[in-house]
This record gives structure tokens, sequence and C-alpha cells, in this order.
């Protein structure tokens, strides 16, 4: 079956990256071909410089790829083609996939030292007989959509815009752990769950979420008030809901925040702000 090409990491497959999917997608079904992304199991700069950030696990990129219409996703190992030159790059692209089309982003560099471009992809359509789709810069808010800038966001702690960008929440997700049940003592039980290893960290604080469809209150921190951890955790509570979670694993969408993280006079003022938050969220 005939294959139209869309190259990229697509980190978080913001709404960018979504417009650059789309063309190949909407190109695929008027000529009766499949959709295919190229793209690599782990990010660049693991190659480059031995560590990567990441919006979203690659298993949810991956996952958010394919609702959008894509038939095959299909991941490099970026340290056997990284020598490559763009020429004998693009050579094995069209030997193995026989694309009818490629679709990229403006700025998509490829090769050896970056030697290909949206240029070098547009030059060499009539050679290789594809027909190529460069998408432009996309816009939000007048700023140009990247996983970069969303990256910025959401260390800053500005949820809502990098959401938008992304077309969808951010998540954290991992394996619900015994904690030291405060929370369960004081009225407000919480589910707690590492945060998630190389996905880009927000700042301490409370948070809106969601889990399942169902309303959470987030707090990400050192938990100063209870004095009860060396290192940060993951807390999310949800409200009339009473379930068993230990060991299963959760999806948190984060949808907003709601305040930094404050050290209380003790458990009472805990209480007291946890209701706040609370009703903060339910709004």
């Amino acid at each position: 079956m005939k294959s139209c090409l869309i190259l990229g990491f697509f980190d978080g497959v913001h709404i960018a990256h979504q417009a650059v999917i789309a063309s190949a997608v909407d190109f695929a079904k008027v000529n009766n071909a499949a959709a295919k992304l190229i793209t690599f199991k782990d990010s660049p700069s693991m190659f480059f410089n031995g560590h990567a950030e990441y919006i979203y696990t690659r298993k949810d990129s991956v996952n958010k790829i394919k609702s959008l219409g894509v038939e095959d996703v299909i991941e490099l190992d970026f340290a056997e083609i990284a020598g490559m030159t763009a020429e004998v790059y693009l050579k094995f692209l069209v030997d193995t996939y026989s694309p009818i089309s490629i679709s990229t982003g403006f700025n998509h560099t490829f090769g050896h030292a970056k030697g290909g471009n949206s240029e070098f992809l547009e030059s060499n359509q009539s050679g290789f007989g594809y027909k190529y789709f460069c998408i432009p810069p996309q816009k939000f808010g007048g700023e140009v959509v990247s996983s970069t800038l969303i990256k910025t966001l959401l260390k800053k702690g500005e949820i809502e815009e990098a959401n938008s960008m992304l077309g969808s929440n951010f998540i954290l997700e991992g394996v619900v752990k015994r904690g030291a049940q405060i929370g369960r003592t004081i009225g407000f039980p919480t589910a707690n769950i590492d945060y998630p290893a190389n996905i880009v960290q927000i700042p301490f604080g409370v948070y809106k979420a969601e889990i399942d469809g169902k309303l959470g209150v987030l707090n990400w921190g050192m938990k100063p008030t209870v004095h009860n951890t060396l290192t940060p955790v993951v807390e999310v509570h949800i409200p009339d809901f009473n379930d068993d979670l230990y060991g299963k694993n959760i999806k948190i969408e984060v949808v907003k925040r709601i305040r930094g993280e404050q050290k209380f006079s003790g458990l009472e003022e805990l209480k007291a702000q946890i209701k706040k938050d609370i009703e903060v969220c339910s709004k």
C-alpha cells in the first residue's frame, strides 16, 4: 500500500504537530494510502546530551498520534541513522516506504549536521516522486507553538496555556503507592504517585486535576506542614471517592494551577485550606 510519511519527533503532539499529521492523513484518504509517522524511540537529545525531558511519555505521544488517524508509528533508533547524510537518509526513506507524500513542520531538520530541511525536501520532490507538504508556523496567543515553548509554560505553572497548545491536558501517570496516610486521618485521603521520570516538572503547588473524568485536587511538593517526606511527591485527593487504588496505575490530567506550596501552622489549618482548594477546583 502507498504511504504518506510524516517526519518528526512529536513530543506532546501539540496543535502544530497535529497540523503536520492532518496534512498526511487527509492526503492519504484521497489517494488510498496509509499515513505513517517516522519518529525515534528516544529524543535525539539522549544521543547528543545523554538526557532528555519530555512533555508526554512516548507511549502517550504515540497513542495520541494514532488517535489522529495515523496507521503506523515507526520508531527508529536515532543512533543508527545519526551519521547518515540528508541524501542518504532521504533515499533510505524512499526505498523503504515508497512515499507518495512527505509532511513536516517548517523547521524540521534531519541528516548529519542537519543537512536536510524543508528546502531540501521540496527540491527533491520530482527526483524521488513524492509530494512535499511543509506546514507553516502555527500560532496561539501570538506565539509560535513549539514543544520548547510548552515546556517553558509548564515549568512556570502556566498550565492552561500549555494545555491549549497541546490540544489536551498535561498528564502525570504512575502506580499508586502507600504514603503516610495523614490525608486519610484528616478526612482527605490521597492517591500518591512518584513524579514520572524524564517528564518536564511543573512547580510545586496545588492544581485542579481530572482522573477518569472525576475531579481531583493535586498537590505536588515536599508537604512542608507534615514534614514526612525527603523527596517530593504527587498526591491527589478525589472528592467523594473511596475505592482502593493502591498498586493501580492512574493517569492524572492537570487542568490548572490553583496556588503555590504553603506551610501551615498545623493539620487544622491545612484541613481548612484543603476545603478551600476543593471549592476552587469545583468551579
